[in-house]
């Protein structure tokens, strides 16, 4: 019985230090691109896959399946080695606009890094001035470098200091020099 009373004893007296150290974790996850990206491939809509046909392309623009598109993020590219005039991109996207969330030119990977940069461009680097951030490293998303450079310029000017990983176990990103808070 003295056992346990000294195991309760103990566990009162621990102290959780990660939790009083007042380190702000900023998981990179919850910005994360979640809404559907579709690939809009000019060459499907050409003349053997080559040629664009003024009247034919604008007859199949006006025949286009808009449902498959319906709230979805559009990356608007041509896998082939085709020369096409800027109108017919600017003609796409006007069809797509009224259906689509996100609609750029580019591959899927630059649409997702696109889309990335817009949701973590909504973070109020406000609600970080003089804070000791830690920004998440592990999660079962890929985020690329891209996502951390861009949170990295966002949080700079304004965070106490930054640090990449767990709270447990942080690298040291950056550090408000003593003269840089006066």
């Amino acid at each position: 019985m003295a056992d346990l009373f000294y195991l309760c004893s103990m566990a009162e007296t621990m102290i959780n230090k990660v939790a009083e150290s007042g380190l702000i974790t900023l998981d990179l996850e919850t910005y994360y691109p979640k809404a559907e990206i579709e690939v809009f491939d000019m060459k499907e809509y050409l003349f053997m896959g080559l040629i664009l046909k003024e009247k034919e392309f604008r007859e199949s623009m006006k025949n286009l399946e808009l449902s498959n598109y319906t709230g979805k993020n559009i990356a608007i590219s041509c896998s082939a080695d085709a020369v096409i005039p800027m109108w017919a991109y600017m003609l796409v996207t006007s069809y797509l606009k009224p259906v689509a969330n996100e609609i750029i030119f580019g591959d899927r990977d630059f649409l997702h890094k696109t889309l990335f940069l817009k949701n973590i461009a909504t973070i109020n680097a406000d609600d970080y001035q003089d804070k000791r951030v830690v920004i998440k490293g592990c999660g079962e998303l890929p985020i690329t470098e891209v996502a951390y450079v861009a949170v990295t310029n966002l949080l700079r000017p304004v965070a106490k200091s930054i640090m990449y990983g767990e709270p447990c176990s942080t690298v040291p990103i950056y550090k408000k020099s003593k003269a840089t808070t006066a």
